[in-house]
């Protein structure tokens, strides 16, 4: 007769399980490396995790002594122990990593898929993007997203960033030593792109840049088409009002992604904004009715003003706070 304890799959007892080592194994391809991370056991489990592509092992490494003698079924607390050390971008990959390697084991000790203890499976299958590297010309580019269609992708990604633009004389603004310039200038290190979070680079599109930029999503978009949808990715060191300043260039490269379903353009932040219907209304309004309307209007715009400078103060609180 079989005792109760052996009617239970024994391969696991989630209760007591702890973690005994931290291993990193790095792979790659090219330029390409990524770190691989292997959490095991006293129950012989072990779960995965990848630290982001680019990014040292040591964001993971550094976290083994937090996590040895820990049940890795404690997710959240774990996760809150160790998210202080992670950062922006690649600075947070060992404690992404970490986490993915956690879920791994947690879903392997229970018996059910990571999904599940996020909360359930949502859907059956998830559409794919394909990403593609940067490319020196719209054409060239178009024609590698053409053969990512023909590969059985219905969603594709492109960079659309400064390299095409760093030896064209006048398309960029920066300190010198900043770029990496067949001119004979010396890289700064200080100063250097691949060590600085892409807004603070100081490295700003002129005039012709933002057209040169402009031209070569036009050259994709004439290469692909306008049904393929297209998604934008690294704009690699152009700030967010360079971003802004891209989004109000003609039609001529952003045409197929900057219209709303009503066909307006449209942008959170920028000043562009659909047509309301109270702005009709105020064209219709006598002169004095304006006067007096306008006058409300900017008491109620001050009033909006002060609410959301007090919501952003709350949020900075908020903030600090979180980062205690």
């Amino acid at each position: 007769m079989l005792l109760p304890e052996e009617h239970v799959n024994q391969n696991s007892r989630p209760s007591q399980l702890k973690i005994t080592d931290m291993r990193t194994a790095t792979v790659g391809w090219g330029g390409w490396r990524f770190t691989l991370i292997r959490i095991d056991t006293n129950q012989g489990l072990s779960g995965y995790g990848e630290v982001r592509d680019g990014a040292s092992k040591t964001y993971a490494l550094m976290l083994k002594n937090r996590l040895l003698g820990e049940n890795p079924c404690n997710l959240d607390k774990l996760f809150r122990k160790i998210k202080q050390f992670g950062h922006h971008a690649r600075q947070g990959g060992g404690v992404c990593g970490v986490e993915m390697a956690l879920m791994d084991l947690a879903g392997k000790a229970y018996g059910v898929p990571a999904y599940a203890l996020a909360g359930g499976k949502f859907r059956d299958a998830v559409r794919m993007y394909c990403d593609t590297p940067d490319e020196p010309t719209g054409e060239a580019m178009g024609r590698k997203l053409k053969a990512r269609q023909t590969q059985g992708f219905t969603f594709v990604k492109m960079d659309v960033g400064i390299a095409p633009l760093i030896d064209v004389p006048g398309a960029l603004t920066f300190p010198a030593g900043v770029l990496p310039r067949n001119d004979g200038t010396l890289i700064e290190r200080m100063l250097d792109i691949n060590t600085i979070q892409h807004p603070f680079s100081h490295v700003r599109l002129t005039e012709k840049g933002l057209h040169l930029l402009a031209n070569y999503v036009a050259e994709v978009r004439q290469a692909v088409g306008d049904e393929l949808p297209i998604a934008v990715d690294h704009f690699g060191h152009i700030g967010v009002d360079d971003c802004l300043r891209l989004r109000h260039l003609p039609e001529r490269g952003f045409h197929a992604a900057d219209r709303g379903a009503g066909g307006e353009r449209h942008s959170p932040r920028s000043g562009h904004q659909r047509r309301h219907p109270g702005n009709q209304a105020h064209r219709r309004l006598g002169a004095g009715a304006r006067h007096q309307h306008g006058a409300a209007h900017g008491r109620h715009a001050g009033e909006h003003h002060g609410q959301r400078a007090l919501r952003r103060r709350h949020r900075e609180l908020h903030r600090a706070r979180a980062s205690l």
